[in-house]
């Protein structure tokens, strides 16, 4: 069985504060789209603002988890895959960073009647990642367990998607927007759903891994 608490401490701290920047930027998503829906552009910019500085630091910590790894070979077998885990779940905090920017920089019209569904879709995506992160933070003590997180994962990335569909079909039926505003908000679905499409990435990859390490 894979521990690798057992195998280097400080690999294994570096990763448990990778993981910790993760959480708080999907928080920070979450409230981001929530404030500039609500008309909240203030709190929005702080929102970008902290989300880009922790994108950062996850970047920082991720560098220094590959150094480590390479530096001292730490577990042959499954390092590659180890790695490219760590990579896609960088991806989250990017892909949620990426979504805010999009929004400061095309400042999209949501309509009344469909605010609610954006936050709804913000938050069963964030729903997504909420639960692929414990998933990867105890696969690097407990395996076994990971199934059962994964399914939540990827419960919610159905319901992330189900939910992106009935706005799209929302949006080009109502008869007050032009073509472009249609376009423009069918986009902007796609964007909050991507972030639920990278969750399933690594827990797809976690899937992997766990079948690699009882082989």
């Amino acid at each position: 069985m894979i521990n690798i608490f057992k195998t280097s401490r400080n690999v294994a701290l570096s990763i448990d504060e990778f993981f910790d920047k993760i959480d708080l930027g999907i928080l920070n998503f979450r409230k981001g789209v929530s404030n500039y829906i609500d008309g909240n552009l203030t709190e929005f910019e702080q929102n970008i603002i902290y989300i880009k500085g922790l994108e950062n630091e996850a970047d920082n910590i991720q560098r220094k988890i590959e150094n480590e790894f390479y530096l001292h070979s730490l577990m042959p077998n499954y390092a590659s895959d180890i790695l490219n885990l760590i990579e896609s779940v960088d991806d989250i905090i990017d892909m949620s960073k990426d979504v805010l920017s999009q929004f400061e920089v095309e400042t999209p019209h949501i309509p009344a009647n469909i605010k609610s569904d954006y936050l709804e879709l913000t938050n069963l995506s964030a729903k997504s990642v909420e639960n692929v992160i414990p998933a990867a933070r105890i696969f690097f003590t407990s395996p076994d367990e990971v199934k059962d997180k994964i399914q939540k994962v990827l419960f919610y990335h159905r319901e992330t998607n189900t939910l992106s569909t009935n706005i799209k079909r929302k949006i080009f039926q109502e008869s007050d927007l032009k073509l472009s505003e249609k376009l423009h908000l069918r986009y902007f679905a796609l964007h909050i759903e991507q972030v639920s499409d990278v969750a399933k990435v690594v827990a797809q990859q976690l899937s992997t891994l766990v079948i690699k390490i009882r082989m």
